[in-house]
């Protein structure tokens, strides 16, 4: 997938996301968060992990751990025991975010994987 270069590209943390981002990474995520994690070093040089996700408008790198996202979708009721997204709750979002549908009526996820050149500009919000 290539990235227009007008979209910024943010580094926020998964419990200050707006809660419609949040349902847009489940539905993106339907399997859960940990295996999707990518790592990287931010400005400061350190190693950090988050999951990349690309919203309409923005590109997210949502910080977590691997501890985090298992705890994240542990204790998200739209996920069942083990760990992959509720049928009922997958439709209704998907629902509620139709115009991400393509032809075939299937949703398209919107996963986009960064390089260390793209996480330089990254924005804390």
């Amino acid at each position: 997938m290539s990235q227009p270069v007008s979209k910024p590209r943010v580094a926020k943390d998964y419990d200050k996301l707006d809660e419609s981002v949040r349902e847009q990474i489940k539905l993106a995520y339907p399997y859960g968060f940990e295996r999707h994690l990518i790592k990287f070093k931010n400005k400061d040089g350190e190693n950090v992990s988050a999951l990349p996700f690309e919203a309409e408008d923005k590109y997210y790198l949502v910080r977590m751990t691997v501890a985090r996202a298992q705890a994240i979708i542990e204790a998200d009721d739209d996920y069942d025991d083990d760990g992959n997204l509720l049928d009922d709750v997958r439709d209704a979002y998907e629902d509620k975010y139709s115009d991400d549908e393509d032809d075939d009526g299937e949703s398209d996820p919107q996963v986009v994987e960064l390089d260390e050149d793209m996480t330089d500009s990254l924005t804390d919000d």
